[in-house]
C-alpha cells in the first residue's frame, strides 16, 4: 500500500504519548486505511527505557496491516540510529522519529532504509 499521509489526529496521538512516556522511548506500529496513516497499535510486552525500546513482535496480531512503526527519542536528535535501520527494515515503509521536547515540528519520517521521506500531515 503506498502510504500518502498521516491523519492530524494521529500525529498528535503519537506526539502526546511520546511527551508522556518522556523521559522513557515511546514506541508503536502504524496502521493505515486507504493510504492514509489513521491509528496506531501498542503490543503488549514492549520494553521501553531512556535508552531504547523493543517490540514483541511475537505479540502482533495476523492481518493488522502494520504499515511500519513511530517512536520517540528522548533527546533532540530525530535521526535513525543503527538499531532504528534494522528495525525499520523489519517492519513496514513509513517510520516515524519523534524527538525532544514533542512539539508539531519535532518529527521526521523515514523510509524502511533511513533515507528522509516527505509525510504529508492531512
Amino acid at each position: 500500500m503506498k502510504i500518502k499521509g498521516i491523519s492530524k489526529e494521529t500525529l498528535e496521538l503519537i506526539l502526546n504519548a511520546s511527551r508522556a512516556q518522556h523521559p522513557k522511548e515511546f514506541l508503536c506500529l502504524l496502521t493505515a486505511e486507504r493510504g492514509i496513516i489513521d491509528d496506531i497499535l501498542l503490543l503488549p510486552g514492549t520494553l521501553s527505557s531512556q535508552r531504547s525500546a523493543t517490540l514483541r513482535l511475537e505479540m502482533l496480531p495476523l492481518g493488522m496491516g502494520v504499515v511500519g512503526s513511530a517512536h520517540s527519542h528522548p533527546s533532540p536528535n530525530n535521526r535513525p540510529s543503527k538499531e532504528d535501520l534494522r528495525m525499520f527494515s523489519r517492519l513496514g515503509r513509513c517510520h516515524i522519529i519523534i524527538c525532544y521536547p514533542y512539539g508539531e515540528t519535532d518529527w521526521a519520517c523515514y523510509d524502511r532504509s533511513g533515507k528522509p521521506r516527505r509525510l504529508e500531515v492531512l
